[in-house]
């Protein structure tokens, strides 16, 4: 069949097996973007050492949650759904740091003479270390395959009005019936250090306002929560990381009710499914909270479908081409 749009979604990835982990530890300690060390010598030798420091503890994350990331399984069914709906399109997606390699797919679009692109970046909230990240990768394979499409692309939507909606019913889904006031609502997204903040990274601010513009949708619903608190996970390493911990925050709630909504992920992973459902659960259950409920993201839902339709046609009927 032939195609006149490819839209490709961007995301980090995520290990395929266990025998993966290796592998997948050592693209993202080697990105530029995630160790902002110049001197390519220094951040490979810091690099190897972070990862032989984490893959032990990575291989039993990702062995707990069936020997793989579940973010391919999840972005392939995403995948198939828009492909049948918009059957005139090329859907596909291209992984940072695990494959399907950005190299590899786009080289795909080539090969099926694919002269207009779209990408959308599968990070609701822009940030020097996720989307300008896959947004350089996309650029340095486009350039080692001499390929020049019209390209034009979806780099945030943290604000956007179908993206607060979705959040919106899926807290909503995941509440079922539960009074809402007898939950504290936590919105905890991805941390970064705070040294990117200063250097001008607008990721905080955008969570800011992606947790401000919720909550006015779910007031406007009448969904009143007993707080919202905005927090963030994931710290690694010694440096200072922008704040407050959601784990900090769940010690806080002795004997409460707490829903946790994760803010800047669109497809789960360990951070979710792990992380947010397994570590941070013992947690509650050692405080003794007594209900403890985590969303799940957007994943390959309906309401992400039509956000990612709804973004990428405007894109489409409008191409603007990216330097190279």
């Amino acid at each position: 069949m032939k195609y006149e749009n490819a839209v490709i979604l961007l995301n980090m990835g995520g290990p395929n097996s266990l025998d993966e982990v290796s592998s997948f530890l050592k693209n993202m300690f080697s990105d530029p973007c995630i160790l902002s060390i110049k001197n390519s010598m220094f951040r490979s030798i810091l690099g190897s050492i972070i990862v032989n420091n984490r893959i032990e503890k990575s291989k039993k994350i990702y062995q707990a949650l069936g020997g793989a990331s579940p973010i391919t399984q999840i972005t392939f069914s995403l995948i198939k759904k828009l492909q049948k709906i918009d059957s005139a399109t090329f859907y596909t997606y291209a992984m940072r740091y695990s494959t399907p390699y950005c190299y590899n797919v786009l080289k795909e679009v080539q090969e099926k003479n694919i002269n207009n692109v779209v990408l959308f970046s599968m990070y609701p909230q822009y940030s020097t270390t996720t989307t300008l990240s896959s947004f350089n990768d996309v650029l340095y394979s486009l350039k080692k395959l001499n390929f020049e499409p019209s390209v034009s692309i979806v780099e945030r939507y943290y604000n956007n009005k179908l993206f607060i909606d979705s959040i919106a019913n899926s807290l909503q889904k995941t509440l079922n019936g539960s009074n809402p006031s007898d939950f504290t609502l936590i919105l905890s997204a991805h941390s970064i250090p705070v040294s990117r903040v200063k250097k001008g990274d607008p990721y905080q601010n955008e969570c800011e306002i992606c947790s401000k513009a919720l909550q006015q949708t779910l007031e406007e619903r009448g969904i009143r929560f007993q707080e919202i608190i905005l927090s963030y996970q994931s710290k690694v390493g010694p440096v200072k990381w922008i704040g407050p911990e959601t784990q900090d925050i769940i010690r806080q709630k002795t004997n409460k009710n707490v829903m946790i909504y994760p803010i800047s992920f669109s497809i789960d992973n360990s951070e979710t499914l792990y992380e947010l459902c397994i570590q941070y659960k013992d947690i509650a259950n050692e405080v003794g909270i007594r209900d403890y409920r985590v969303c799940p993201c957007l994943n390959d839902s309906d309401d992400f479908i039509e956000l990612i339709l709804n973004l990428t046609k405007a894109n489409k009927e409008s191409h603007s081409q990216i330097a190279i």
